[in-house]
């Protein structure tokens, strides 16, 4: 469970570092750079760091393109090469290099956390291994997530690079908490009656969050191409850029809120008292989730919200997934053993 609270954590510091324009803070890595300690004067740099680590980045490029080129994906690997940003240098910015450099210790203290749970999940080998392969799944996991962040900085910032980060990051979670929920499942087993349309609705809305997460992270994609293009000045003007996806996603909002409410509703009449707990955070998380929208919306894009709605979003993702594990586990009906009686 820690590990879970540490992986939102996580992704609350990637929205600040996208939100303060930081991602590029360090133009290397693991190291920033050059150095596991980041400078604190552009004066530590050589003159020409801008060409020396806008070349580094390329060459890692060009080794990552051919691998794709080699596994099939000619037009992904060409459009590596393609993107203005892999051409873009990035100046030294204090402040920005040490946002990503905590976002990166904080990942550093992810791979430790996961590291322990899956030493913790050993036990479970004797009585349900597949606790254990979960965690040990979701450690591989961490470790080509650290790995496609460095293919992000190495390609400042793909998008497309960026939607399967994101994607990455649900996966974990969803995978964690099942673990936790499954750990603990004998408890809360035959509790309640299943019921498949309920369950398939539950599916549903998780499904529904999942796309609509990853709709909002083009959408972010979008905010800073029109950012960059404006220098980072007028925000008041950069809704009204926005393209066809902004308004898919403020318009699927209200078909989310509107099935949410409907689920939130048919859980309250099965009357237990856990699953009503879930459905009215998860309802308090999905208000203040369009609210923050609503403010991003009208109120010229406040750099503090984009974080929040980002970690809400995927909060709201997580609770719909608890929701759904704990309805099958305390649902669970298991195939009584057939009574043998002797004389």
């Amino acid at each position: 469970m820690l590990t879970v609270l540490a992986v939102y954590f996580l992704i609350l510091v990637g929205g600040i570092v996208r939100s303060t324009g930081s991602g590029m803070g360090c133009p290397d890595w693991p190291k920033c750079f050059g150095s596991w300690v980041p400078p604190t004067d552009v004066k530590q740099l050589p003159e020409n760091y801008l060409e020396v680590y806008k070349g580094k980045r390329i060459e890692k490029n060009k080794k990552l393109a051919s691998f794709l080129d080699k596994a099939g994906f000619e037009k992904l690997a060409e459009n590596i090469f393609s993107h203005p940003s892999q051409y873009i240098e990035t100046e030294f910015n204090v402040t920005k290099t040490w946002i990503e450099y905590v976002n990166r210790l904080v990942g550093v203290l992810i791979g430790i956390f996961i590291f322990l749970t899956v030493l913790y999940a050993i036990p479970f080998l004797k009585g349900d291994k597949v606790i254990f392969y979960l965690s040990f799944i979701s450690f591989i996991l961490v470790g080509f997530q650290g790995w496609l962040g460095s293919i992000v900085v190495s390609t400042n910032l793909l998008p497309q690079t960026i939607t399967i980060h994101m994607a990455l990051a649900l996966v974990i979670v969803a995978m964690l908490q099942y673990a936790v929920i499954r750990s603990q499942s004998e408890s809360i087993k035959k509790r309640l009656t299943f019921n498949s349309r309920l369950n398939a609705l539950f599916i549903l809305i998780t499904l529904v969050t999942f796309l609509q997460i990853i709709l909002g992270t083009q959408v972010r994609e979008d905010i800073d191409i029109v950012a960059f293009s404006m220098n980072g000045g007028n925000r008041d003007l950069w809704i009204d850029k926005l393209g066809l996806d902004f308004y898919i996603h403020r318009s699927f909002s209200i078909f989310i809120l509107a099935l949410n409410a409907y689920v939130a509703y048919l859980i309250y009449k099965v009357k237990d008292s856990t699953l009503t707990r879930f459905a009215n955070l998860m309802m308090v998380m999905l208000g203040l989730e369009i609210v923050f929208g609503v403010v991003m919306a009208y109120f010229a894009i406040p750099p503090i919200m984009q974080p929040l709605h980002l970690t809400l979003g995927t909060l709201l993702f997580g609770m719909q997934f608890l929701i759904l594990v704990f309805y099958n586990y305390a649902s669970f009906k298991a195939i009584d053993k057939p009574v043998v009686v002797t004389n």
